[in-house]
């Protein structure tokens, strides 16, 4: 059984909310998500959910990426994702919310800001659920793509390859913070069994010469 998986495909992470955190491009990765997802039997999504009142918050970009000693919150950054606000929406292209097999939102506790959906602290203790659900509907492959390749998207990719699952990584629907994070993504991926393809063609002539 293959399960495609949206990880926070969200207007907050794209130029729709210049003020969250913008990632370029990030609008644009729709048709790549739903081309994948017809090559799944499941179709999953994970959603930031922020509290305004998070204790990871800053004010301004400036004061972004700066350490803290939450154990589950390791990094500042402005709000976004906050439930309710356009940038909790997915991105345009998407299904409705309500159209997902299954669901994940995380990051609602003030103090904790997971980047990976399968776990919702930083030491992947405290699971989301999403790694039982997909065992129990006999999952093997998942399918990957979302915002930001360098954070959630990788780290939910790794999780899940943790966990036993076959994991392909579709570059084409994926959109990265920097470069250099993107690169550096890629090689941890790789290094840990992931599969990365270019885009959803790749991916269905690979799943196709795996059978």
């Amino acid at each position: 059984m293959i399960a495609a998986f949206d990880v926070d495909a969200q207007r907050t992470f794209t130029p729709l909310c210049p003020n969250e955190l913008p990632v370029a491009g990030g609008d644009e990765i729709a048709a790549e998500l739903n081309a994948q997802a017809q090559l799944a039997q499941l179709r999953i999504a994970s959603k930031d959910a922020h509290s305004p009142a998070a204790k990871w918050v800053v004010a301004s970009h400036a004061n972004m990426l700066q350490p803290l000693d939450y154990p589950d919150a390791d990094l500042t950054w402005v709000r976004h994702a906050e439930a309710g606000t356009a940038g909790f929406e997915l991105i345009p292209g998407l299904p409705e919310a309500s159209a997902y097999d299954f669901l994940v939102y995380k990051g609602v506790e003030t103090a904790m800001h997971p980047y990976g959906a399968c776990y919702h602290d930083l030491a992947n203790r405290i699971s989301t659920g999403v790694i039982e659900w997909l065992k129990y509907h006999d999952v093997d492959t998942v399918l990957v793509g979302g915002l930001a390749l360098d954070f959630c998207v990788k780290t939910t990719a790794l999780q899940l390859a943790a966990a036993g699952f076959k994991v392909y990584l579709n570059l084409a629907a994926c959109r990265a913070i920097s470069e250099t994070g993107a690169v550096a993504a890629c090689d941890e991926m790789r290094q840990a069994g992931i599969l990365l393809v270019k885009d959803s063609q790749a991916l269905a002539a690979s799943l196709q010469g795996s059978n």
